[in-house]
């Protein structure tokens, strides 16, 4: 018998003739997230086995394995070579510390000659023997008994599972570039689509010297902590400041915010487009702020003329946006006073209801090509490595 880590997925099940690409996609995301200990990480039927790991280590890999995408749930099992001599050996040994139990056997190998419900039945008398004081309960049991009979000739016992994250392996689904600003949604956001198994770069529009050092620090620091769910990010940091500044002088001041946002968008499409990225994310959430209406939406909107923008926050409101923030670990450093460059210049009353025609006419004031050439040339590109 030895102390094993079985790992579960659930979705990629229903991914028929391409489950195969889905679970080698899964395998080496694990692969990678724990190459940094000692062990052997091995695949069966429908599991994945973490085993010959160090005992000092094993909360360590239980944490990293509880942020990979794909993983459905985890439990620390026992291990043990399939006999009906093998199985009732262990259970005798098993203490029950909660005043109700039951067995639940998995027979995954159809040919081991005992089936499930004779099983369970047969080591629930056996456990009621040796543990006296406690009773069987199939509907509301404190304790649950697991037995898994896998078709690799290995039976795994083990009471709890340690829920994980879900969703498809990052990679799966290609690679988007998220607008990622200081704020609390779009690091949500980014969070949300990589569940949906698309990897991560990341674009921070930075205006110095109207925002702070501290303030492209925050977003450096937010990109680290989404990193332990996305993998590792390439964050590209535009220089914005000659672009608001000039959206400042030429144009109609309510109509300022639209139109840098638009600015904002067609800059990520080229950046995105440049290094294979086939999507965009944003953390646009429809009527939290003046530039999010439906109109407001549209005309940013219309700046990606080729990608599709993912809007994974649009009907969420911000309570439930702030909790997911905290669970995934974001929201104490998205909260940090450092103003990004949405505040720059912000008008009294900026525009809710924008007329595109007045936004185009406005931008024509504006040597667009220009504009964005020079800020191109001043990408700084940082890797953000796990």
């Amino acid at each position: 018998m030895k102390e094993v880590i079985l790992i579960r997925f659930g979705e990629i099940f229903l991914k028929g003739k391409n489950y195969f690409y889905f679970e080698n996609t899964l395998f080496k995301n694990i692969s990678w997230r724990l190459s940094k200990f000692k062990l052997n990480l091995i695949r069966t039927d429908g599991r994945f086995i973490v085993s010959d790991f160090n005992e000092a280590d094993k909360d360590e890999i239980i944490k990293n394995l509880k942020c990979v995408f794909g993983i459905v749930s985890i439990s620390v099992a026992s291990e043990i070579d399939t006999s009906l001599e093998n199985i009732y050996s262990l259970i005798k040994n098993i203490k029950i510390v909660k005043d109700t139990f039951k067995v639940e056997v998995n027979r995954a190998d159809k040919k081991f000659p005992v089936k499930s419900p004779e099983l369970s039945r047969e080591l629930g008398h056996m456990l009621l023997e040796n543990n006296k004081g406690v009773s069987v309960d199939v509907h509301n049991p404190k304790q649950v008994v697991n037995v898994e009979i896998r078709q690799n000739n290995k039976t795994y016992i083990y009471f709890d599972k340690i829920e994980s994250l879900g969703g498809m392996p990052v990679g799966t689904a290609g690679e988007s570039m998220l607008l990622l600003s200081g704020g609390i949604d779009s690091p949500v956001a980014g969070f949300l689509m990589a569940k949906r198994g698309l990897k991560i770069s990341a674009i921070h529009f930075y205006s110095y010297p109207y925002t702070s050092e501290q303030a492209k620090q925050k977003v450096i620091d937010l990109a680290n902590i989404i990193k332990n769910y996305t993998g590792d990010i390439k964050l590209y940091i535009v220089p914005f400041t000659k672009i608001q500044e000039e959206i400042h002088k030429k144009c109609d001041d309510e109509y300022m915010v639209t139109i840098v946002r638009r600015f904002m968008m067609d800059i990520a499409e080229r950046v995105a487009k440049s290094n294979a990225c086939n999507s965009l994310i944003t953390g646009e959430n429809l009527a939290q702020v003046a530039s999010q209406t439906v109109e407001g939406i549209t005309s940013t909107n219309k700046m990606a003329k080729d990608l599709v923008v993912f809007r994974p926050l649009i009907g969420f409101d911000k309570v439930e946006i702030s909790k997911i923030a905290e669970k995934i670990g974001t929201y104490e450093t998205s909260i940090l006073p450092y103003e990004d460059c949405c505040s720059v210049f912000l008008p009294k009353k900026p525009v809710t209801h924008p007329k595109l025609e007045r936004v185009e006419k406005n931008e024509q004031l504006l040597d667009r090509e220009r504009l964005i050439k020079e800020a191109a040339q001043g990408v700084e590109i940082l890797n953000i490595k796990l």
